[in-house]
């Protein structure tokens, strides 16, 4: 049930994401759950891959390095699914900045609510 409810949430996360900031657009809440599902299995595979090889730079840049990972996968999950459009680079920087955000108060806000089970 959590998981359900932290894909409709991260969905909504995104729609406010293309609300909240021009250079993403999402053309509709199916397009924001299939971008979530995306974003979700991107984050879980190809993340942990680039932030091992890549180590190295972001120790050198204090943690900033992962920033960029987390573009990268913003922007990876744009191409990937046709409803949801990114603007370039510095729009899929913003939009995850502003993605990480929203997750982390829902991940936030679920944590409390299913702290019970």
């Amino acid at each position: 049930m959590k998981l359900i409810i932290n894909w409709l949430l991260s969905a909504a996360a995104l729609l406010a994401v293309a609300y909240l900031y021009s250079g993403v657009v999402v053309s509709s809440f199916t397009a924001a759950l299939i971008a979530a599902a995306v974003l979700g299995a991107l984050n879980m595979v190809v993340r942990p891959i680039l932030v091992l090889l890549t180590l190295p730079v972001t120790v050198v840049t204090l943690g900033l390095f992962l920033f960029i990972i987390n573009a990268l996968m913003f922007w990876a999950a744009a191409s990937l699914v046709s409803g949801l459009s990114v603007r370039g680079f510095s729009a899929a920087l913003i939009g995850s900045l502003i993605y990480s955000v929203l997750q982390l108060a829902i991940d936030f806000v679920l944590q409390r609510l299913f702290l019970d089970q």
